[in-house]
């Protein structure tokens, strides 16, 4: 799988699914070709599913399926024992610590595309 499909996997764990093409589009920075093709391939492989916007009938809405969410965390899992492998308990612990600061960092950077 290619990262940024990844990408699209985990910033919808992140923050929710039910977003459009468009949405997602904008939050990668991508032009709405390049994410609907993103989104047509994790769709033919199962892990997304695509559903008429109630609200915008000239849109969609992407949702998250069991076995996307499934991949995500699995893949997480994976690169966590790797790390886990790689750094010693000292290192860990210091990535601990930074993990809060990370993740406010993260979202002031999502709130303010």
């Amino acid at each position: 799988m290619h990262p940024s499909h990844f990408g699209v996997l985990n910033h919808m764990v992140r923050l929710g699914d039910a977003k459009t093409p468009a949405q997602l589009a904008s939050a990668f920075q991508v032009t709405r070709a390049t994410m609907s093709h993103t989104l047509a391939l994790l769709e033919k492989r199962g892990l997304i599913r695509l559903a008429a916007n109630e609200r915008d009938a000239r849109s969609k809405l992407v949702y998250l399926t069991d076995e996307g969410r499934a991949f995500r965390n699995a893949a997480i899992g994976a690169v966590e024992a790797m790390v886990g492998d790689v750094f010693d308990d000292a290192m860990l612990d210091h990535l601990a610590k930074a993990l809060p600061h990370l993740r406010a960092i993260r979202k002031r950077l999502d709130e303010n595309r």
